[in-house]
């Protein structure tokens, strides 16, 4: 399995930014896809972003041309940067890794198998 451990979020301003950060460890984060999700409490996860083993990159509608998902492969880690924060955006972000040998996609969350703990974002 992929070990995965979420930081950097946070309690900010709308309009304000962070860099949500996912350590992986056991295998390295170019090997498969890596997805940032997002839950509200009492709804299902929504997808936020991915990024695959070719740096290709998808993200939801809702936050196109405000979340960057980038990975550093010295660090083993993905990062999700998110500016022009809302109170829409305010959620638990958790990462999770996708290791199938398929398309990278957010939309659907049964495909990642291996999550992390999760860090809260919190945007008033």
């Amino acid at each position: 399995d992929v070990q995965l451990v979420e930081s950097g979020g946070g309690s900010v301003q709308a309009g304000e930014s962070l860099r949500l950060s996912c350590a992986a460890s056991k295998y390295a984060v170019s090997m498969f896809c890596v997805g940032w999700f997002r839950q509200a409490p009492g709804k299902e996860p929504k997808g936020v972003a991915s990024i695959d083993r070719r740096n290709s990159t998808k993200y939801a509608d809702s936050v196109k041309g405000r979340f960057t998902i980038s990975q550093d492969h010295a660090k083993n880690t993905v990062y999700l940067q998110m500016n022009d924060l809302k109170p829409e955006d305010s959620a638990m972000y958790y990462c999770a890794a996708d290791t199938g040998i398929r398309p990278c996609t957010v939309e659907a969350p049964g495909l990642f198998k291996d999550w992390g703990q999760g860090t809260q974002v919190t945007v008033s």
